[in-house]
């Protein structure tokens, strides 16, 4: 297909402003001009209802709609919009006399009370329809003179290239809301990483990670860049931890309590192949883990869910973080007797066959993201 110089610049604009801000502002702008028209719009929705951020997405160029006319349409006139705008074939371009039907008293209304006040005496419109399902609206009117053959013609050569550029623009929406809401969940779950080499010199780390270690007041880096910790016994366990993974690939996971109220831990592990993609790839990943709840906080949630007494909850809750019976029972100030007899009123209440079971219960649980 060939295309004179002009035409090629408005399919350019078109691909480029999938990218652009406001959206294909330039390539609307061009073809509202290039068609001669007082106004050129693209419509559509890029994400299905539901989606957090679902809305009509309306891009245009020339005089926009006055505010009674707009306002007319929000409050009553969209209800009897006789314009059949699912039912345009993908791809066809169409006049306005094949969207509203001459002679019909509805259509002749809505001619009346919307198109004509808004200049909009000639139009034509396509469709496209992206493989995920998605429609645009291509839309160009004008107030006198109707368009040409060749302006249909354009208008349909230019659908194949809409279409692609919506399908690139929906995928890259969807994906975008996908990875916010992600980000959103993994954000509430408080977790940071810090990536280490051999020697436990932090080489980088995301901004929560880097949070963390600012303000925690309990991990630090050390003279050198280490990665290290004002207590002793915590700062000793990381180094012990770097020693034996750095260089060991299938060393296991190394889980260090930092504080226990409030919870922060971390998970040190050898880093995946890959990982880092500037300078020397490092030796291992830090996982930094911050609970914002105090554990009082955190015993009233377990409460709610799982209908524990305020004394299993604090064991509940102590059992989840690792410890023994014993310990969980030192730790809350209750008998180890009285633990026992706790755990099993836990485990029935939680469906839980065992502690590893009620550790994969509260963590995967939506008190993970509270």
């Amino acid at each position: 297909m060939m295309f004179e110089a002009e035409d090629a610049a408005l399919i350019q604009s078109l691909i480029e402003g999938m990218v652009e801000e406001p959206l294909w502002s330039t390539f609307i702008a061009r073809l509202r001009a290039r068609m001669g028209a007082d106004y050129a719009a693209i419509v559509f929705r890029p994400l299905p209802p539901g989606s957090p951020e679902y809305r009509v997405v309306h891009l245009f160029s020339g005089q926009d709609w006055p505010p009674i006319t707009a306002a007319l349409y929000r409050e009553n006139l969209y209800k009897t919009d006789p314009m059949p705008y699912h039912d345009l074939a993908d791809g066809r371009v169409y006049a306005l006399d094949e969207l509203l039907r001459v002679g019909n008293p509805e259509h002749e209304l809505y001619r009346k009370q919307m198109l004509e006040p808004n200049g909009m005496n000639q139009m034509r419109m396509l469709r496209v329809e992206e493989p995920g399902g998605v429609s645009a609206w291509l839309t160009v009117s004008r107030r006198v003179g109707d368009f040409q053959p060749e302006d249909d013609a354009l208008l349909a050569e230019l659908g194949p290239f809409l279409r692609a550029g919506l399908h690139t623009h929906v995928t890259r929406e969807r994906e975008r809301t996908a990875a916010r809401v992600s980000h959103e969940a993994v954000s509430r779950m408080n977790f940071g990483w810090l990536t280490l080499d051999a020697e436990g010199r932090i080489l980088d780390t995301d901004a929560h990670g880097a949070r963390m270690l600012a303000m925690s007041g309990l991990l630090l880096k050390a003279r050198g860049g280490r990665l290290s910790a004002r207590s002793r016994e915590v700062a000793s366990a990381i180094t012990g931890a770097v020693k034996e993974l750095a260089g060991n690939p299938n060393g296991r996971p190394r889980a260090i309590v930092l504080s226990r109220d409030p919870w922060l831990d971390m998970l040190l592990i050898p880093a995946p192949p890959g990982t880092g993609t500037t300078g020397a790839p490092p030796a291992l990943v830090a996982y930094v883990h911050a609970d914002n709840w105090s554990s009082a906080d955190r015993c009233d949630q377990l409460c709610q869910l799982f209908d524990l007494i305020p004394s299993e909850a604090r064991l509940a809750l102590a059992l989840s973080r690792g410890m023994s019976i014993a310990d969980a029972a030192g730790e809350i100030g209750i008998t180890v007797e009285s633990a026992r007899t706790y755990s099993k009123r836990i485990y029935a209440k939680t469906g839980a066959r065992g502690q590893s079971d009620l550790v994969r219960f509260i963590h995967r649980s939506v008190l993970a993201i509270a």
